[in-house]
């Protein structure tokens, strides 16, 4: 069975069966057919061979980005123009993507960077409160509750993963839990934290070279 097939399979049979707390939703993309049907294109398009990739892992999919479209870090903007996979939603740009997608192409473009890489999260569903992103870890009940959910798809998505080395995305919390989950589940041999995207380009965007640098010094190739 190619990648293109396990991803997919795994992405649009996501198991949560969880009761979330009373203020918290579930952001699932994959209900919707249309998105079923562009993260079709795309990981058919990357993906469609055998081998395994190294994980980067973020939290978990935003409002404008993989909450829409079902691919990490990939808002319609970047789809259309980076992937070259046409869509109609709204071009709205999420600020991640936007970063993601510059260090993608200084890597050397999306056929490249995805030919070695899988971006997922710790959590493959994003999750809302009062209308707004919510990550994983804010939530005290939350954080708890989605372990066993997030250990399931972690050991799903080893199948297709070169488990010597993962990189998470986001140098505070979500480094210091999933390191610490690493550690008690043994599922990568090392982890290496990178900033967030959105940090980036939020607060350090006046750095944002250095940082595609870094980023391109840790996947093992320097910015030319």
């Amino acid at each position: 069975m190619s990648t293109s097939s396990q991803i997919l399979q795994f992405l649009f049979n996501l198991p949560f069966n969880v009761d979330l707390p009373a203020d918290v939703e579930v952001l699932n993309p994959f209900k919707d057919p249309y998105t079923r049907q562009i993260s079709s294109f795309f990981y058919n398009r990357f993906y469609g061979d055998e081998h395994g990739r190294y994980c980067i892992i973020g939290i978990n999919p935003g409002r404008f980005g993989g909450g829409v479209t079902g691919i990490p870090f990939t808002d319609p903007i970047r789809l259309k123009s980076a992937c070259g996979i046409d869509n109609t939603w709204q071009q709205r740009q999420e600020l991640s993507s936007v970063f993601m997608y510059e260090m993608i192409d200084a890597f050397g473009g999306a056929e490249k960077f995805y030919q070695q890489f899988y971006i997922t999260s710790f959590s493959p569903l994003g999750f809302t409160s009062k209308g707004k992103n919510l990550n994983y870890y804010d939530d005290k009940t939350l954080i708890k509750i989605i372990q066993p959910f997030a250990l399931h798809c972690m050991k799903k998505q080893l199948r297709w993963a070169n488990t010597s080395v993962a990189f998470v995305l986001g140098e505070g919390a979500n480094y210091k839990f999933i390191s610490k989950f690493n550690e008690e589940h043994k599922l990568f041999s090392s982890i290496i934290p990178l900033a967030h995207p959105r940090f980036i380009m939020q607060y350090k965007l006046k750095s944002k070279e250095a940082y595609i640098a870094k980023y391109l010094g840790a996947f093992g190739i320097s910015k030319k």
